[in-house]
């Protein structure tokens, strides 16, 4: 073992990662002033002339939405550092005297694999815990600070459908919900065997006691196969099996932004149970988990662009950066839309985008190592 080799070899990894630095930085600064330009000055502009909000207000929802942007334009960062380092590198000729020396192109480009790894895990935690948190308190800010908006008194016209194997098996129909006392007014039950009505169960009121629902004066009726209906029985008080809450019951899709992975996961139980459609959900789950990892796919990328013989500048970079992160989230909206549409498995939509990006990036690095 050579330990001048690998002191050397440290020293490298320490050169390329500080020619990135820089440029890293300037990415998150240059795209975050680009969207910030592009729409949320307008508008915060919009709020101050139009509805007359206090400025106090106004940068408290700035400060809300700027974790999303700066979030969003990490992955681009990664791609603009490595394209412009990798570019200095080609143009100093200094990728050249490094292969002369014997290193390989997939040895030099280590650091940026390592370095983005990093950067990925810790885009995914930003998008799991500081957006959540910082869209949940704009969403706040402008309902109940802005519009002036009181929160929800009672919920109408609760619809909930319980399906075991594709097959229906309940309805439950609530006209009217407290969402404070849990009461509930003009509950309608139908419950099919075999894709049929078997029965029909009314009640004038119900409510939610220690963890069970009730159903009070209430009628059971059966439905027969010729369409029938005759009257079972009468009731002055009967137990309502259902594996929810009232608030689950009464709960409406939120802004999945505004949500963590065991948020959505439980949003996605409730829903399965109320028998409604979750392929978006599940979209949107999955995107949470791949999305972060273009950090190191399109630092690869990059990197292998950038060792191109070139001489170009940072607007050149920073160009080609909002070109093929165009062209990313191209594929990706267009994967997604299959993904929610249930035309294609969520985990391999959400995954598209990555794995032709990453299949580019291999290509073009196999190219870079035979170029010089």
């Amino acid at each position: 073992m050579n330990p001048s080799g690998t002191l050397k070899v440290k020293a490298l990894d320490r050169y390329i990662i500080g020619e990135l630095k820089g440029p890293f930085f300037f990415g998150i600064m240059a795209f975050t002033i680009i969207l910030v330009a592009g729409g949320l000055l307008f508008k915060m502009a919009d709020l101050i002339i139009e509805r007359g909000v206090s400025i106090g207000i106004v940068v408290r929802l700035f400060l809300y939405y700027l974790p999303r942007m700066v979030a969003f334009t990490i992955p681009m960062s990664c791609l603009l550092a490595s394209l412009l380092g990798f570019g200095k590198l080609s143009s100093n000729s200094e990728l050249v005297a490094l292969k002369s020396a014997g290193l390989s192109f997939g040895r030099i480009v280590r650091p940026i694999v390592v370095a983005t790894f990093f950067i990925s895990i810790f885009s995914f935690f930003v998008n799991e815990t500081l957006v959540p948190m910082s869209e949940r308190a704009a969403a706040n800010v402008m309902l109940y600070e802005v519009l002036q908006e009181t929160p929800p008194v009672f919920k109408q016209k609760v619809f909930l459908r319980e399906e075991s194997g594709g097959v229906l098996k309940r309805v439950i129909y609530i006209d009217k919900m407290d969402l404070r006392t849990n009461d509930m007014q003009e509950i309608v039950v139908q419950e099919f065997e075999a894709n049929r009505l078997q029965r029909i169960i009314t009640a004038e009121r119900g409510d939610w006691v220690d963890g069970s629902w009730w159903m009070e004066d209430g009628k059971a009726f059966e439905v027969k196969a010729n369409g029938d209906v005759a009257l079972l029985f009468r009731f002055n008080r009967q137990a309502l099996l259902l594996a929810m809450t009232p608030q689950e019951a009464a709960r409406d899709l939120d802004d999945p932004d505004q949500m963590t992975m065991p948020e959505l996961l439980n949003t996605i139980r409730i829903f399965q149970s109320r028998g409604s459609d979750t392929a978006k959900l599940w979209m949107i789950l999955h995107l949470r988990i791949s999305v972060p990892w273009a950090c190191l796919i399109l630092g690869i990328v990059g990197a292998a662009l950038g060792a191109r013989p070139q001489r170009s500048g940072s607007s050149v970079g920073l160009g080609l950066s909002v070109i093929i992160v165009f062209v990313y989230y191209v594929i990706m909206s267009f994967s997604k839309s299959l993904g929610e549409a249930a035309f294609m498995p969520a985990p391999i939509a959400a995954w598209t985008a990555n794995a032709v990006f990453l299949a580019v990036g291999l290509y073009l690095c196999v190219r870079a190592n035979r170029l010089g």
